[in-house]
């Protein structure tokens, strides 16, 4: 077994032309990883939204819907309350109430691109 002079340093040659596609790859993983753990919190701030603004009969439901998807989505996005939408008004008995939340500048890792994620949720006005 022995080692030509001309196939000394193949191997890093290969690892050098595999590395980057291998990176882009992992951070793509990472990336969209990331995008999809938003998806879901979004999706369960909003469930836990409408079941706020079709269950509460006092004061502004609208306002504590959006302060209770704000609260449910804090420690891995930042919301605001213009980003929910609360709909219909009054949540009038037997129709479906919905809550819309939608992120319209979330970045990708080291900012590629802007993509739009949107969590919805529906319930059955007063239950």
């Amino acid at each position: 077994m022995f080692v030509q002079l001309r196939d000394r340093g193949a191997a890093a040659v290969e690892f050098a032309l595999v590395l980057p596609v291998l990176l882009l790859l992992t951070l793509g993983i990472f990336a969209f990883g990331h995008a999809f753990h938003i998806q879901t919190v979004l999706d369960n701030a909003a469930r836990d939204a409408v079941r706020i603004f079709a269950l509460e009969d006092e004061g502004d439901p609208a306002a504590q819907a959006r302060e209770r998807a704000i609260a449910s989505a804090s420690p891995s996005i930042a919301l605001t309350a213009g980003q929910i939408a609360v709909g219909p008004a009054g949540c009038p008995q037997g129709q479906n109430a919905l809550v819309t939340i939608t992120v319209t500048d979330f970045q990708l890792l080291g900012g590629v691109g802007n993509i739009t994620l949107t969590g919805s949720g529906s319930m059955r006005c007063n239950g």
